[in-house]
């Protein structure tokens, strides 16, 4: 590919407009054409180098690499004209109203992609499952093998277009092509069409699927099981099916990325002494220690039990939040007991319960 400079090929400034860029490439694509310079060689160049020049430039993100670092900023290119016209098909199309006759019959379509959502369990998120999915989708037509034709049917040659699959007429020094209305550009016709596919190649089905979900995905992570979609037509590969999460709450726990939390309540007096005392984990019952003077609110964390991660598939940690329960109903030796620690701690209680309080206007 030559290294001249992209706006010099075009003929335009380097502050040109997308649309004048647009209108450049067109004058030079209609100039050096090969259906308007057949066997000549230079011509064929040329319009390669504008096809590059236009592929840059055209790119907002392309140009300004070329801008900063020149061509080696933007390395590539196409290696004939018939990569340009599998490029450029659309813009032929726009600008002449009719497709490169390079490309003759029709091309093959790529399927649909599908979607669907599957509710998982808080547990079967955080340690993956199986599930076995039921899919509507378009499969290839096992009578005719996607061939659209019926047993026994053959095919022949457009009459229209004599196989080519596009008719064309001369406008002055060049030719425009158009596809074919009578094979809608296959080139070719179908004497009796397969009845059970009516000609499509495809045939709507039901499909069981097996998901094989990772430990770890959460609400909102969506799967691709490529080639599960629809498949195409004309011979196109089948696209992909879209799986989206949607995980059920947990009664008792709550995560946050790969960290699992919960609430545990603890009694004054443990919250005060310290302790141990076993709590609901992922993994099950584990036992965690109180250390003394524990305040309501304060954490503990058991590391790696949390959740796996999807990529490195470490597990995240399991963080339980502590809160101190008010004792209620408490007996009356209780209540001595306390007033006691009370006064050794120096708050002080009136003992006279019959004691009337002052109003607030004494």
């Amino acid at each position: 590919m030559s290294k001249k400079d992209y706006y010099e090929v075009l003929g335009v400034s380097r502050e040109a407009s997308p649309e004048e860029i647009k209108k450049a490439y067109r004058q030079a694509a209609l100039k050096y054409h090969p259906d308007r310079n057949p066997g000549n060689h230079e011509a064929e160049e040329l319009f390669k180098e504008a096809s590059h020049a236009y592929e840059v430039l055209s790119d907002p993100q392309k140009r300004e690499r070329y801008n900063r670092f020149g061509p080696e900023g933007v390395q590539g290119g196409f290696h004939d004209v018939e990569d340009i016209f599998s490029s450029f098909g659309d813009i032929f199309e726009d600008f002449f109203g009719f497709g490169p006759s390079r490309r003759g019959g029709r091309r093959a379509r790529r399927g649909h992609d599908l979607s669907l959502e599957v509710e998982l369990s808080f547990e079967e998120a955080c340690f993956g499952v199986e599930k076995s999915l039921e899919v509507e989708k378009h499969a290839l037509c096992e009578t005719c093998e996607g061939q659209g034709m019926a047993p026994g049917s053959t095919r022949k040659v457009c009459p229209g277009c004599r196989g080519t699959g596009q008719t064309g007429r001369s406008h002055g020094f060049f030719t425009i092509t158009s596809t074919c209305g009578q094979c809608q550009g296959s080139g070719s016709l179908v004497s009796d069409f397969c009845k059970k596919c009516s000609g499509e190649g495809r045939v709507a089905i039901h499909k069981k699927i097996s998901l094989n979900v990772p430990p770890g995905v959460d609400d909102g992570t969506r799967l691709v099981l490529q080639g599960e979609g629809d498949i195409g037509q004309e011979g196109g590969g089948a696209g992909d099916l879209y799986v989206l999460i949607r995980v059920r709450p947990h009664d008792f726990f709550e995560r946050d990325g790969n960290n699992i939390y919960s609430e545990e309540s603890i009694s004054f007096v443990t919250a005060t002494l310290g302790g141990e005392m076993d709590v609901d984990t992922l993994d099950g019952k584990t036992k965690i220690r109180i250390p003394k003077g524990t305040d309501s609110g304060d954490t503990i964390i058991i590391e790696g039990i949390g959740v796996t991660h999807l990529k490195s598939k470490k597990r995240g940690d399991h963080i339980v939040r502590l809160v101190v329960k008010t004792p209620k109903n408490l007996t009356g030796k209780q209540e001595e007991l306390l007033k006691e620690f009370a006064d050794l701690s120096g708050e002080t209680f009136s003992k006279n319960k019959n004691k009337k309080k002052k109003g607030f206007f004494s």
